[in-house]
């Protein structure tokens, strides 16, 4: 009996239609693929251009690529980073009516990087440590929702610059569920799996001549852990102190929001007499400096960037002696005459190479150095023509990083 083909998707897209379904992917002709480096993967994966749109397809069984669509759309509605899902293709065949597996279709992140795409460029030797740091942010942000991913590691996670840290996006939920909360047992045997992953990924960097000789893959798969832990107690951790230090209260919040969480609500609790006070944070949200920028200006960015954004706005407004005005109306103001004119500078060839919010923030970046070497105020600009005369034009173009013929670099979808 002929096997008949269903795309299930929330939203329709009927460009999927024209893709050659009938064929295995392995063997997709190239005029329909995208040339984007993919992620080591137990599954094949294409990325494939319908208009100006990226998509990757991978294929799996049925019941994991609808599992897998599912888990995504969930963790999307609850705000965690990871690709979107797009479709599930089933009821496939070849034209001599042999079945082929499943597809699930995600849109490919813009401006994002595999790991050893970013090993693969030069970059600052603290490179993995940054990496580490973005890995244990989106970690413990799954955990925290309940999110158990079963196969933690650097080849199932995507990352975009983020200032000058990066930001971790979730890749492949093949293997992960979701529950109401994860046990103590279940977190830690994910961080030890993540552990264990990133050391053979970093040896396996190291055998490739990608890393630098000095980084230590143990000493880096260690800190993993530490920084997880770190960040899992100031975000989890009971405190507790004397009624008379109830400034500690806003201390804890503000230590939260420099780590980029909003507190949405604080359990409390006082002894019998009084005398001591508890405090949990039990609504933690992420993303405080992005939800705080994207409210004054309307700007979207990532976390670290909108600190940026924030701290440059700040200095604007006291540099125009606007302190006493309102901060929504300096705000405006900062767009039109500072970040909207800036990215302007920059010619629209160039553009693409990164986000409008990194480049705002490496002019930012190019500005301090121009500053400290030629002793005077560099005006922003004149940073931002030097900063594309001397830097922007040599960068590769990070919202679609070609792939070369090296299977090496054969990197994304986990």
């Amino acid at each position: 009996m002929e096997s008949s083909l269903q795309i299930t998707a929330a939203t329709p897209e009927a460009a999927l239609l024209d893709l050659p379904w009938r064929t295995p992917l392995e063997e997709w002709p190239a005029e329909v693929l995208a040339a984007l480096p993919r992620g080591i993967s137990r599954h094949t994966v294409r990325f494939v251009r319908l208009g100006s749109r990226v998509f990757a397809v991978k294929e799996t069984r049925d019941h994991y690529a609808f599992r897998e669509y599912e888990l995504l759309r969930r963790l999307g509605k609850l705000e965690v980073p990871c690709v979107v899902p797009v479709a599930v293709v089933t009821g496939r065949a070849d034209d001599d009516g042999e079945p082929l597996e499943s597809a699930i279709v995600t849109e490919h992140l813009s401006f994002s990087l595999p790991y050893r795409s970013v090993f693969s460029q030069s970059l600052r030797p603290d490179t993995a440590t940054r990496l580490i740091d973005a890995l244990a942010v989106l970690l413990v942000r799954l955990h925290l929702i309940g999110f158990y991913w079963g196969d933690v590691s650097l080849s199932n996670t995507l990352f975009r610059r983020d200032a000058d840290r990066f930001a971790a996006y979730l890749v492949d939920a093949e293997t992960g569920d979701l529950h109401r909360e994860l046990t103590p047992g279940q977190r830690a045997y994910d961080l030890d799996l993540a552990r264990t992953n990133i050391i053979g990924e970093l040896f396996d960097l190291e055998a490739g001549e990608l890393l630098d000789e000095d980084v230590d893959a143990i000493a880096i798969g260690d800190a993993l852990v530490s920084r997880y832990d770190e960040l899992w107690r100031a975000l989890t951790d009971v405190e507790s102190f004397s009624a008379d230090e109830r400034w500690r209260v806003d201390e804890r919040i503000r230590r939260l929001n420099d780590l980029g969480f909003d507190v949405g609500e604080l359990a409390i609790v006082t002894d019998f007499d009084g005398a001591t006070v508890q405090i949990q944070p039990k609504v933690v949200d992420a993303g405080h400096h992005s939800r705080r920028l994207l409210r004054l200006t309307g700007l979207d960015v990532q976390d670290n960037q909108a600190r940026r954004l924030l701290n440059d706005l700040d200095s604007w407004r006291a540099h125009a002696d606007r302190l006493n005005d309102s901060e929504q109306l300096v705000a405006h103001d900062w767009l039109v005459h500072s970040f909207e004119p800036t990215i302007a500078a920059v010619p629209r060839s160039l553009r693409k190479k990164l986000e409008p919010a990194q480049l705002f923030h490496e002019i930012l970046d190019h500005r301090w150095f121009l500053s400290q070497n030629e002793g005077r105020d560099i005006p922003m600009p004149e940073a931002a023509v030097s900063y594309v005369d001397q830097v922007l034009q040599h960068r590769p173009d990070e919202a679609m990083i070609s792939k070369d013929d090296d299977e090496d670099h054969d990197l994304l979808l986990g």
